[in-house]
Parts: C-alpha cells; structure tokens; sequence
C-alpha cells in the first residue's frame, strides 16, 4: 500500500507538472490538463495509477479546504443578505434547468427515470470550478463575487436536499428516513451557531494568546476546518458546507487573511488530485455511446444557464453586464451531478450508460465554461495578463 501510494503521487504530479507545463505553452488551462493526465493514467487507458479510489477520497479533502477559504472571505452579514436576495433565483434556476437535462435525455432515448436523473444532474453549477476562477482579493469583496457564491451556496443546499431523498430510495431501513431529513433541517442551525461561540470564546482566544507561533496557527486552523467538516457530516449535511461554516466563521477576525493565505499551497495540492480523479473515473470504452448526448447538454447548459440567470438577475435589478457574467460563470454541471450519477446508478435508477453520460457531461461542460471565462473575466489562470487577477 505505501509503496503504492508513492508511486501514485510521483505519477499524479510529475504527470500533472509536465502537463502544466505544456497547457502554459500552449496557452491552455490547466484545470483541463489536469483532467487529461486522470484519463490517461486511469483504469480505462493506461491504468496505470492503482489506488483510484484512494485518490478520489483523498481529493475531497481539497474541496473542502476551497470551501473554508472561501469561507474565509465572505463576511456574514453581506452572506445573509446575498442568500435573502437570490433564494427565488436559485429555486426558479434549478427547475428551469432540471428541464432541459429531462426534456433532451428523453429525447436521446432514456427512459423516463433517467431522464429525471439527467435533469437533478444539471440542475447545479460546479463550486470547485466557479470558486477556482473567481479571484480571491477581486471578486470575493465585490457583488459579483458575493452573487456567485450566494447562488452556489443555495444550490448546494437543493442538492443536498437531492441526495437525501436519492439515500432514502435506496434505504431499506424505513425507520431512519426521519431521521435522515430530520438531521440536517436540526443540526445546521445547531452547527451555525455552535460555530460562532466556539470561534468567538475559544478559537480566537487561544490564537491570540499563541500568535508568534506560526506553526501552531496553521495546525488550529486546519484542526477546525476538518473539525467542523465532520461535525457537517454528522448532522446529516454536507462536509464541504461545514467547511464553508468554519471559514464564515473566522471572517470577521483580521486572522482570517493569513489562514487563508498560508492554506493555499495545501488547498492546490488536494484540488489537483480532485480533477485528476474525475478523469481517472470515466471509462473510455463508453465514449462512443454517451459522446453525443453529453456535447448536446454540455452546449444547452453552456448556452441556456447565462440566459437563464440574465434574465432571472434582472429581477434583482442586477445590471446586464454582472448578470450575463454570473451567468457564464455559473454555466457548468456541478460535482453534485457526479455524485448523483453514481449514487442513482448504485441503487439501480439509472444504468452505467445514462450514468456515464452525467459524467462526460460534466467534464465536457467544466471544459467549455473553464475556457469562457478564462477568455472573458477576471480569474487566477487566465491566459492575458490583462485578465490574470488572484
């Protein structure tokens, strides 16, 4: 096993470093590169990467380390007031795009259950790929930043929601599917609050009194963010949302901005094995069979998501530049949808083939917004100097 896990790291970023490298040439994005490099080397190519599961698990710690920094700059009261604003666009999005995902997988052929599946699949935007693109000191201080983040946020409450009833269809054990709704609609109040206490009687003490120690900082800080990542879990939500709660939780404190700034090597490393396992996941021998039903609801969303929230935004009296521009950014299928494929196909809702077509879908659609908005906005890898901004 350690022999192995070493051998996987040395091909995942020796891979990852060459592929980077070539992407910067020739002016590609390396998020895509990434993903590349995770079809080559797994299962369904060269298979050369033995512990795929382990990665996968393993770069789900990177999400959640997105999460708490993105935590980290947002300040509560502009959040609470983002989430009031934008809860009708979020559901009315949602539905719009459910739509589309059933009305073009039924037109494919798929049954009627899959289709619905395809269509909860593309009901939500990718958090790790609108957060990677969003500059940390330039948009998260500004509307925009706070519009995406508040539309993300409220999406992955829906598909929490989502999965939640996907878990109860496929438990035998009726007596826990109260619980398992219970849980989550208790234990995120719970969560919120027992979060803010800690963090203003306990956490910030401590770090004021150790402050010269750098080391002890980091250590704090890392302890927490997993802390309430499990506590998250155990409520019944979502690891990447009690992330989100630590960071939220800090924001106020002028601490926040070194955390976040000496967690951001760590957050690069896990987020590389996380697009790295999203192409080690597909199995390229259904390539053929899912190709063009997945370009199809990759364009739709690419073409139908900014026009959805364009004119929905205008409801909130947005002007069209910031709404067209919330809208590209939000113009992907989500890593939720990946989860939903998997979750429906291991209960016997969908079959690997509708399955698969989730997948491509995602990775074709995290491609094609990835280059939008990496052409047109502000984001940490854009390809002009012009538009390069972290």
């Amino acid at each position: 096993m350690e022999v192995s896990i070493v051998h996987s790291f040395f091909l995942i970023f020796a891979g990852a470093a060459v592929v980077a490298s070539v992407a910067l040439y020739t002016r590609q994005p390396m998020i895509l590169a990434y993903i590349a490099l995770g079809v080559l080397f797994g299962p369904s190519a060269l298979s050369l990467i033995d512990e795929p599961k382990l990665m996968d698990e393993m770069s789900h710690i990177g999400i959640i380390f997105l999460l708490f920094l993105l935590g980290l700059d947002m300040q509560p009261s502009h959040l609470i007031n983002m989430l009031k604003k934008a809860s009708w666009v979020a559901l009315a999005s949602s539905i719009a795009f459910a739509a589309l995902g059933y009305l073009v997988s039924f037109a494919f052929g798929y049954t009627q259950i899959e289709a619905v599946i395809v269509g909860l699949a593309m009901m939500f935007s990718s958090t790790i790929v609108c957060i990677k693109l969003l500059p940390t000191t330039v948009l998260h201080h500004k509307h925009t930043g706070e519009l995406v983040v508040g539309l993300l946020l409220l999406q992955d409450i829906i598909a929490i929601a989502v999965l939640l009833v996907l878990y109860s269809i496929g438990s035998t054990e009726t007596t826990s599917d109260f619980m398992r709704y219970a849980k989550p609609i208790l234990g995120l109040p719970l969560l919120v609050g027992g979060a803010f206490l800690f963090v203003k009687y306990v956490l910030l003490k401590l770090i004021a009194k150790f402050d010269r120690f750098h080391e002890y900082i980091f250590l704090v800080s890392i302890g927490w963010c997993l802390a309430m990542a499990v506590a998250a879990e155990t409520a019944g939500l979502s690891a990447e949302m009690g992330a989100f709660i630590a960071g939220v939780a800090l924001a106020t404190s002028p601490i926040s901005q070194y955390i976040a700034t000496n967690l951001k090597p760590l957050r690069d490393f896990f987020l590389i094995l996380f697009f790295f396992s999203i192409g080690a996941s597909f199995d390229l021998a259904l390539l053929g069979v899912v190709i063009v039903p997945a370009v199809v609801l990759a364009v739709s969303a690419l073409l139908i998501k900014p026009t959805v929230f364009r004119y929905l935004l205008k409801g909130l009296k947005e002007d069209k530049s910031t709404s067209w521009e919330v809208g590209f950014r939000l113009g992907q299928v989500s890593e939720f949808s990946l989860l939903i494929a998997y979750l429906a196909a291991s209960i016997g809702l969908i079959g690997v083939e509708a399955s698969h077509v989730i997948q491509a879908t995602a990775i074709l659609s995290f491609a094609l917004s990835t280059y939008v908005v990496i052409l047109n906005y502000p984001n940490p890898i854009a390809i002009s100097d012009r538009l390069r901004k972290d």
